[in-house]
């Protein structure tokens, strides 16, 4: 198939991209700068899937380079997996701009995607989006920038549906693994490289923590099987569904069972819940199938953190 993928320069969106190839597909990834604008860690994610894909710099979803790109050739796919995330943890994130660069033209795309032969669209989702996920009180957004995402979504499904444009949806949980930016399992190792002692401050929250190159497998078997016309519409994958305590000492064990480095930390009395105390996904994988092997990705982890000795994120 012939995809275009936005989103490229991410955590899962290289991952999906490298798998998407990896199976025989023609990917064209796009990203909104020009490459020179990448440093730290989105540029060795770029790095990782060169000759893998074409790759299309300077050229931001909705803008006039995304529509001259678009009229080059017959596309197959379309996989909006890029988004808004700028301060996305902040309570200050604005949704409503962050939904206007997610959706921007939006009816103007998918127009011209479908004179070029795109029939099909794959929008990444996430479980911190209203009505997304298995939770613990009630259904709404988890933060802003989840409401952005679940707002994205239904724009996305209005305008596929008034353009006849078939349209499934990924969502995505809490993804962890190799090129990983400055988030808890980085803050991990970070720590234990460093001789500290992390904390674990919400150890009571209850996630779903899934590997990428598992979620990239997931992806890319449920974006082929949607295009085909099977499977379903919408997957919401997950894997590690605990708390983070639990999380956290697997997580240890795993790294201090392959790395030269101790790995103990500490866990706080949890008394605050800004977020709700469980918000996981339910669609479990059949990894067999999917040619994924736990051990192998444990392998791959520990020797990737090796390599970089937290070179990264210093």
């Amino acid at each position: 198939m012939k995809i275009l993928f936005t989103g490229a320069s991410s955590l899962t969106g290289f991952t999906f991209v490298k798998e998407l190839a990896k199976a025989g597909h023609d990917v064209t990834a796009i990203y909104r700068s020009h490459k020179e604008n990448y440093s730290g860690i989105r540029l060795a994610r770029i790095k990782q899937v060169e000759g893998s894909c074409r790759q299309v710099f300077n050229c931001p979803f909705g803008k006039a380079p995304f529509f001259s790109l678009i009229k080059e050739q017959p596309w197959n796919l379309f996989c909006h997996h890029a988004a808004d995330v700028t301060d996305y943890k902040s309570p200050a994130f604005n949704a409503i701009a962050a939904l206007e660069n997610n959706t921007l033209n939006l009816k103007e795309s998918l127009t011209l995607l479908k004179e070029q032969g795109c029939h099909h669209v794959v929008l990444t989702g996430s479980i911190f989006e209203q009505r997304e996920g298995i939770f613990s009180k009630d259904d709404r957004a988890v933060s802003p920038y989840g409401l952005s995402k679940g707002l994205t979504a239904d724009f996305f499904a209005y305008y596929t549906a008034l353009l006849n444009l078939h349209m499934a949806k990924f969502v995505i949980p809490n993804p962890f693994g190799p090129f990983e930016e400055k988030r808890f399992t980085t803050y991990l190792i970070d720590s234990w490289y460093a001789g500290i002692i992390p904390e674990v401050g919400t150890p009571l929250y209850i996630r779903d923590n899934v590997p990428t190159s598992l979620l990239a497998k997931m992806y890319v078997d449920f974006a082929i099987n949607f295009t085909k016309g099977g499977g379903s519409l919408k997957l919401n994958p997950s894997f590690y569904a605990e708390s983070q305590k639990e999380f956290t000492c697997r997580f240890a064990r795993e790294m201090g069972a392959r790395l030269p480095i101790k790995c103990p930390f500490t866990i706080k009395n949890q008394t605050e819940f800004p977020e709700p105390i469980r918000r996981i996904n339910f669609d479990y994988p059949n990894v067999k199938a999917l040619g994924f092997s736990e051990e192998v990705f444990w392998d791959e982890l520990a020797q990737y953190y090796a390599t970089k000795s937290c070179a990264l994120f210093k």
